[in-house]
Protein backbone atom coordinates (compact mmCIF):
# COMPACT_ATOMS: atom_id res chain seq x y z
CA UNK A 1 0.00 0.00 0.00
CA UNK A 2 1.48 3.29 -1.17
CA UNK A 3 1.40 6.07 1.90
CA UNK A 4 0.26 9.81 0.15
CA UNK A 5 0.52 12.89 1.23
CA UNK A 6 -1.05 15.90 -0.07
CA UNK A 7 0.04 19.30 -0.29
CA UNK A 8 -2.75 22.06 -0.60
CA UNK A 9 -6.19 22.07 0.47
CA UNK A 10 -8.09 24.71 -1.19
CA UNK A 11 -10.81 24.01 -4.43
CA UNK A 12 -9.02 20.53 -5.83
CA UNK A 13 -7.21 19.63 -2.58
CA UNK A 14 -9.83 17.92 -1.00
CA UNK A 15 -10.95 15.69 -3.61
CA UNK A 16 -7.62 14.38 -3.94
CA UNK A 17 -7.40 13.65 0.14
CA UNK A 18 -10.64 11.88 -0.21
CA UNK A 19 -9.55 9.50 -2.66
CA UNK A 20 -6.36 8.88 -1.79
CA UNK A 21 -8.21 8.02 2.18
CA UNK A 22 -10.44 5.77 0.29
CA UNK A 23 -8.70 3.87 -2.60
CA UNK A 24 -7.49 0.91 -2.09
CA UNK A 25 -4.18 0.86 -3.05
CA UNK A 26 -3.11 4.23 -1.04
CA UNK A 27 -3.43 5.32 2.49
CA UNK A 28 -3.44 9.27 2.94
CA UNK A 29 -0.53 9.75 5.31
CA UNK A 30 -0.24 13.55 5.26
CA UNK A 31 -2.37 16.60 4.89
CA UNK A 32 -0.46 19.88 4.25
CA UNK A 33 -1.92 23.68 3.78
CA UNK A 34 -0.66 26.94 4.83
CA UNK A 35 -3.90 28.12 5.93
CA UNK A 36 -3.98 26.69 9.52
CA UNK A 37 -7.87 26.44 9.38
CA UNK A 38 -8.40 24.35 6.51
CA UNK A 39 -5.45 21.91 7.49
CA UNK A 40 -7.44 21.94 11.27
CA UNK A 41 -10.29 21.33 9.53
CA UNK A 42 -8.86 18.37 7.32
CA UNK A 43 -7.38 17.26 10.49
CA UNK A 44 -10.61 16.98 12.38
CA UNK A 45 -11.91 15.73 8.92
CA UNK A 46 -9.13 12.67 9.20
CA UNK A 47 -8.40 12.01 12.62
CA UNK A 48 -4.55 10.04 12.65
CA UNK A 49 -3.34 11.99 9.94
CA UNK A 50 -0.22 13.89 9.86
CA UNK A 51 -1.61 17.84 9.49
CA UNK A 52 0.51 20.43 8.89
CA UNK A 53 1.13 23.83 7.69
CA UNK A 54 5.40 23.09 6.23
CA UNK A 55 6.13 21.09 3.33
CA UNK A 56 9.10 20.74 4.41
CA UNK A 57 7.66 18.53 7.37
CA UNK A 58 5.72 16.69 4.75
CA UNK A 59 8.48 16.00 2.74
CA UNK A 60 10.71 14.72 5.65
CA UNK A 61 8.68 11.99 7.01
CA UNK A 62 9.96 8.94 6.36
CA UNK A 63 6.16 7.72 6.70
CA UNK A 64 5.41 8.84 3.02
CA UNK A 65 6.46 7.52 -0.25
CA UNK A 66 4.49 10.06 -2.46
CA UNK A 67 3.05 13.54 -2.80
CA UNK A 68 0.19 14.77 -4.61
CA UNK A 69 0.36 18.36 -4.93
CA UNK A 70 -3.11 20.28 -5.59
CA UNK A 71 -1.59 24.20 -5.04
CA UNK A 72 -1.66 27.29 -7.81
CA UNK A 73 0.14 26.62 -11.04
CA UNK A 74 2.70 29.04 -9.96
CA UNK A 75 4.55 26.65 -7.32
CA UNK A 76 3.98 23.50 -8.88
CA UNK A 77 7.69 23.29 -10.31
CA UNK A 78 9.64 24.28 -7.21
CA UNK A 79 7.10 22.62 -4.93
CA UNK A 80 7.49 19.44 -7.55
CA UNK A 81 10.87 19.86 -7.72
CA UNK A 82 11.41 19.41 -3.50
CA UNK A 83 9.35 16.31 -3.03
CA UNK A 84 11.45 14.56 -6.06
CA UNK A 85 14.70 15.57 -4.68
CA UNK A 86 13.59 14.18 -1.38
CA UNK A 87 13.17 11.08 -3.00
CA UNK A 88 9.02 11.06 -3.17
CA UNK A 89 6.96 9.80 -6.31
CA UNK A 90 4.66 12.88 -7.52
CA UNK A 91 1.07 13.60 -8.78
CA UNK A 92 0.93 16.88 -9.81
CA UNK A 93 -3.13 18.86 -10.65
CA UNK A 94 -2.60 20.12 -13.80
CA UNK A 95 -0.95 21.82 -15.97
CA UNK A 96 2.25 19.91 -14.73
CA UNK A 97 4.22 23.80 -15.15
CA UNK A 98 3.99 26.90 -15.89
CA UNK A 99 6.84 26.39 -18.88
CA UNK A 100 8.08 23.56 -20.44
CA UNK A 101 12.00 24.10 -19.58
CA UNK A 102 10.34 23.30 -15.97
CA UNK A 103 8.50 20.54 -17.22
CA UNK A 104 11.89 18.99 -18.88
CA UNK A 105 13.59 19.54 -15.65
CA UNK A 106 11.07 17.41 -13.52
CA UNK A 107 10.77 14.81 -16.11
CA UNK A 108 14.92 14.23 -16.00
CA UNK A 109 14.73 14.41 -12.19
CA UNK A 110 12.28 11.79 -12.28
CA UNK A 111 14.37 9.86 -14.23
CA UNK A 112 17.67 9.92 -13.02
CA UNK A 113 15.90 9.16 -8.96
CA UNK A 114 13.51 5.97 -10.93
CA UNK A 115 10.74 7.85 -9.39
CA UNK A 116 7.07 8.48 -11.15
CA UNK A 117 5.79 11.49 -11.58
CA UNK A 118 2.23 11.77 -12.94
CA UNK A 119 0.29 14.46 -14.06
CA UNK A 120 -3.75 14.75 -12.80
CA UNK A 121 -5.21 15.12 -16.43
CA UNK A 122 -8.24 14.23 -14.30
CA UNK A 123 -10.81 13.89 -17.61
CA UNK A 124 -8.31 11.32 -18.95
CA UNK A 125 -9.80 9.23 -16.16
CA UNK A 126 -13.38 9.62 -17.00
CA UNK A 127 -15.53 6.75 -18.58
CA UNK A 128 -16.07 8.89 -20.83
CA UNK A 129 -13.18 9.80 -22.42
CA UNK A 130 -11.56 6.63 -21.92
CA UNK A 131 -15.00 5.34 -24.03
CA UNK A 132 -14.13 7.81 -26.67
CA UNK A 133 -10.30 6.52 -27.11
CA UNK A 134 -11.47 3.19 -27.26
CA UNK A 135 -14.39 4.15 -30.34
CA UNK A 136 -11.14 5.96 -32.23
CA UNK A 137 -8.37 2.91 -31.58
CA UNK A 138 -11.48 0.55 -32.96
CA UNK A 139 -11.44 2.60 -35.90
CA UNK A 140 -15.28 3.28 -35.65
CA UNK A 141 -15.17 6.92 -36.36
CA UNK A 142 -12.81 6.36 -39.63
CA UNK A 143 -10.64 9.08 -40.49
CA UNK A 144 -10.86 12.24 -37.71
CA UNK A 145 -11.69 15.34 -39.44
CA UNK A 146 -12.29 17.77 -36.48
CA UNK A 147 -12.29 18.29 -32.63
CA UNK A 148 -14.51 21.06 -31.42
CA UNK A 149 -15.32 21.99 -27.92
CA UNK A 150 -16.86 24.39 -26.11
CA UNK A 151 -15.87 24.76 -22.38
CA UNK A 152 -17.44 27.79 -20.31
CA UNK A 153 -18.61 29.04 -17.65
CA UNK A 154 -18.78 32.01 -15.20
CA UNK A 155 -15.71 31.70 -12.90
CA UNK A 156 -13.64 30.36 -11.41
CA UNK A 157 -11.19 33.39 -12.22
CA UNK A 158 -7.63 32.78 -11.21
CA UNK A 159 -5.07 34.99 -9.74
CA UNK A 160 -2.04 33.46 -11.87
CA UNK A 161 -3.29 31.92 -14.89
CA UNK A 162 -5.19 32.76 -17.95
CA UNK A 163 -8.30 30.87 -19.08
CA UNK A 164 -6.47 28.88 -21.74
CA UNK A 165 -4.34 27.12 -18.77
CA UNK A 166 -7.20 26.96 -16.46
CA UNK A 167 -9.55 25.35 -19.04
CA UNK A 168 -8.33 24.42 -22.66
CA UNK A 169 -5.55 22.35 -20.86
CA UNK A 170 -8.47 19.66 -20.24
CA UNK A 171 -8.96 19.52 -24.25
CA UNK A 172 -5.46 19.68 -25.01
CA UNK A 173 -4.82 16.80 -22.59
CA UNK A 174 -8.31 15.08 -24.07
CA UNK A 175 -6.63 15.19 -27.85
CA UNK A 176 -3.08 14.02 -25.99
CA UNK A 177 -4.79 11.06 -25.18
CA UNK A 178 -7.32 9.84 -28.13
CA UNK A 179 -5.38 11.30 -31.36
CA UNK A 180 -2.01 9.74 -32.76
CA UNK A 181 -1.96 12.65 -35.37
CA UNK A 182 0.88 15.45 -34.19
CA UNK A 183 -0.08 18.96 -33.63
CA UNK A 184 1.79 20.91 -36.22
CA UNK A 185 0.66 24.41 -35.09
CA UNK A 186 -1.33 26.76 -33.10
CA UNK A 187 -3.82 30.21 -33.63
CA UNK A 188 -4.91 31.58 -30.52
CA UNK A 189 -6.97 35.08 -29.72
CA UNK A 190 -7.83 36.11 -26.33
CA UNK A 191 -9.21 39.23 -24.52
CA UNK A 192 -9.27 40.52 -20.51
CA UNK A 193 -12.77 42.14 -19.56
CA UNK A 194 -11.97 42.68 -16.03
CA UNK A 195 -8.74 45.08 -14.95
CA UNK A 196 -5.63 43.80 -13.54
CA UNK A 197 -6.61 39.79 -14.66
CA UNK A 198 -5.51 37.79 -17.06
CA UNK A 199 -7.68 37.28 -20.50
CA UNK A 200 -10.96 35.66 -19.12
CA UNK A 201 -12.27 34.59 -22.85
CA UNK A 202 -9.95 32.74 -25.78
CA UNK A 203 -10.75 30.99 -29.13
CA UNK A 204 -7.74 28.40 -30.06
CA UNK A 205 -7.45 26.60 -33.13
CA UNK A 206 -4.66 23.15 -33.23
CA UNK A 207 -3.95 22.37 -36.63
CA UNK A 208 -2.83 18.31 -36.44
CA UNK A 209 -1.43 15.99 -38.98
CA UNK A 210 -3.53 14.08 -41.38
CA UNK A 211 -5.70 16.73 -41.92
CA UNK A 212 -7.32 17.19 -38.19
CA UNK A 213 -8.69 20.33 -36.55
CA UNK A 214 -9.58 21.29 -33.32
CA UNK A 215 -11.12 24.43 -32.23
CA UNK A 216 -11.70 24.75 -28.39
CA UNK A 217 -13.93 27.93 -26.99
CA UNK A 218 -13.11 28.64 -23.45
CA UNK A 219 -14.44 31.15 -21.79
CA UNK A 220 -15.27 32.88 -17.83
CA UNK A 221 -17.81 35.25 -18.37
CA UNK A 222 -20.67 32.42 -19.72
CA UNK A 223 -24.03 33.07 -18.19
CA UNK A 224 -24.28 29.12 -18.11
CA UNK A 225 -22.03 26.56 -17.37
CA UNK A 226 -21.40 24.18 -20.95
CA UNK A 227 -19.06 20.89 -21.42
CA UNK A 228 -19.62 19.95 -24.89
CA UNK A 229 -16.99 18.41 -27.61
CA UNK A 230 -18.13 17.45 -30.98
CA UNK A 231 -15.52 14.58 -32.59
CA UNK A 232 -16.29 14.36 -36.44
CA UNK A 233 -15.03 11.14 -38.37
CA UNK A 234 -15.50 10.13 -41.95
CA UNK A 235 -17.76 6.90 -40.89
CA UNK A 236 -19.16 8.29 -37.33
CA UNK A 237 -19.38 11.34 -35.03
CA UNK A 238 -19.62 11.45 -31.81
CA UNK A 239 -21.15 14.45 -29.50
CA UNK A 240 -19.95 14.49 -26.04
CA UNK A 241 -21.79 16.70 -23.07
CA UNK A 242 -19.39 16.02 -19.78
CA UNK A 243 -22.83 17.96 -18.12
CA UNK A 244 -25.18 14.98 -18.86
CA UNK A 245 -26.12 12.71 -16.69
CA UNK A 246 -27.33 9.38 -18.25
CA UNK A 247 -26.01 10.22 -21.89
CA UNK A 248 -22.35 11.72 -21.83
CA UNK A 249 -21.39 10.22 -25.24
CA UNK A 250 -23.56 9.76 -28.08
CA UNK A 251 -22.66 7.52 -30.94
CA UNK A 252 -24.06 8.96 -34.55
CA UNK A 253 -24.46 7.22 -38.01
CA UNK A 254 -24.36 10.46 -39.85
CA UNK A 255 -21.79 11.99 -42.59
CA UNK A 256 -21.43 12.35 -45.91
CA UNK A 257 -20.27 10.33 -49.11
CA UNK A 258 -18.74 11.88 -51.99
CA UNK A 259 -19.25 10.09 -55.45
CA UNK A 260 -18.62 11.00 -59.08
CA UNK A 261 -21.48 12.00 -61.57
CA UNK A 262 -20.93 9.45 -64.64
CA UNK A 263 -21.62 12.48 -66.89
CA UNK A 264 -18.11 14.21 -65.41
CA UNK A 265 -15.25 13.18 -63.60
CA UNK A 266 -14.78 16.92 -62.64
CA UNK A 267 -18.71 16.63 -61.70
CA UNK A 268 -19.51 14.92 -57.93
CA UNK A 269 -22.65 14.68 -55.75
CA UNK A 270 -22.53 14.85 -52.12
CA UNK A 271 -24.90 12.37 -50.45
CA UNK A 272 -25.71 12.86 -46.63
CA UNK A 273 -25.77 9.91 -44.47
CA UNK A 274 -28.13 10.12 -41.53
CA UNK A 275 -28.37 6.83 -39.49
CA UNK A 276 -28.98 5.67 -35.78
CA UNK A 277 -27.54 7.21 -32.51
CA UNK A 278 -26.58 5.23 -29.50
CA UNK A 279 -25.45 6.07 -26.56
CA UNK A 280 -22.87 3.45 -24.87
CA UNK A 281 -22.39 2.00 -21.30
CA UNK A 282 -20.19 3.96 -19.70
CA UNK A 283 -17.50 3.13 -16.60
CA UNK A 284 -19.03 5.66 -14.29
CA UNK A 285 -16.05 4.81 -11.62
CA UNK A 286 -15.12 8.88 -9.92
CA UNK A 287 -12.16 9.37 -12.87
CA UNK A 288 -9.91 10.70 -9.22
CA UNK A 289 -10.21 6.89 -7.96
CA UNK A 290 -9.04 5.39 -10.86
CA UNK A 291 -6.02 8.05 -10.94
CA UNK A 292 -5.58 7.57 -7.65
CA UNK A 293 -5.73 3.31 -8.20
CA UNK A 294 -3.59 3.99 -11.38
CA UNK A 295 -0.61 6.11 -9.63
CA UNK A 296 -0.23 3.57 -6.62
CA UNK A 297 0.00 1.27 -9.39
CA UNK A 298 2.99 2.18 -11.37
CA UNK A 299 4.80 2.98 -7.86
CA UNK A 300 4.40 -0.60 -7.38
CA UNK A 301 5.09 -2.12 -10.83
CA UNK A 302 7.49 0.90 -12.24
CA UNK A 303 5.11 0.92 -15.38
CA UNK A 304 4.85 4.43 -17.10
CA UNK A 305 1.58 6.05 -16.10
CA UNK A 306 -0.87 7.53 -18.38
CA UNK A 307 -0.28 10.92 -18.05
CA UNK A 308 3.34 10.83 -17.20
CA UNK A 309 6.06 13.53 -17.41
CA UNK A 310 6.31 13.48 -20.96
CA UNK A 311 1.83 14.04 -21.95
CA UNK A 312 2.55 16.77 -19.20
CA UNK A 313 4.99 18.35 -21.05
CA UNK A 314 3.27 18.30 -24.74
CA UNK A 315 0.37 19.65 -23.31
CA UNK A 316 2.25 22.80 -21.44
CA UNK A 317 4.09 23.32 -24.88
CA UNK A 318 0.81 23.20 -26.75
CA UNK A 319 -0.35 26.11 -23.89
CA UNK A 320 2.89 27.58 -24.48
CA UNK A 321 2.22 28.35 -28.01
CA UNK A 322 -1.59 29.21 -27.60
CA UNK A 323 -0.33 32.02 -25.51
CA UNK A 324 2.27 33.48 -28.05
CA UNK A 325 -0.01 33.27 -29.96
CA UNK A 326 -2.27 35.18 -28.33
CA UNK A 327 0.47 37.83 -27.74
CA UNK A 328 0.41 37.87 -31.53
CA UNK A 329 -3.15 38.50 -31.79
CA UNK A 330 -3.80 35.04 -33.37
CA UNK A 331 -0.60 34.67 -35.48
CA UNK A 332 0.20 30.94 -36.12
CA UNK A 333 2.67 29.39 -33.86
CA UNK A 334 4.44 26.10 -35.43
CA UNK A 335 4.95 23.54 -32.89
CA UNK A 336 8.18 21.69 -33.82
CA UNK A 337 9.29 18.03 -33.78
CA UNK A 338 11.73 16.83 -31.87
CA UNK A 339 12.66 13.48 -29.52
CA UNK A 340 11.33 14.47 -26.11
CA UNK A 341 13.64 12.46 -24.01
CA UNK A 342 16.49 14.13 -26.46
CA UNK A 343 15.63 17.50 -24.89
CA UNK A 344 15.05 16.77 -21.37
CA UNK A 345 18.61 15.28 -21.24
CA UNK A 346 19.91 18.55 -22.53
CA UNK A 347 18.04 21.08 -20.44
Amino acid sequence: MISVGVIGCGYWGPNLVRNFAEAPRTRLAGICDMNPQRVSSMAKRYPGVMATDSVDDMLASPDIDAIAIATPVSSHFELAMKALRANKHVLVEKPLTTSSEQAYRLIDEADKRNLVLMVDHTFVYTGAVRKIKQLVDAGQLGKICYYDSVRVNLGLFQHDIDVIWDLAVHDMAIMDFIFDSRPVSITAVGMNHIEGARENIAYITVLFENDLIAHINVNWLSPVKMRRTLIGGSRQMIVYDDLDASEKVKVYDKGVTVTNRAESMYKMMIGYRSGDMHAPQLDVTEALRLEAQHFAECIETGQQPVTDGASGLKVVRMLEAATRSMRQQGAPVALDTYELRAVAASA
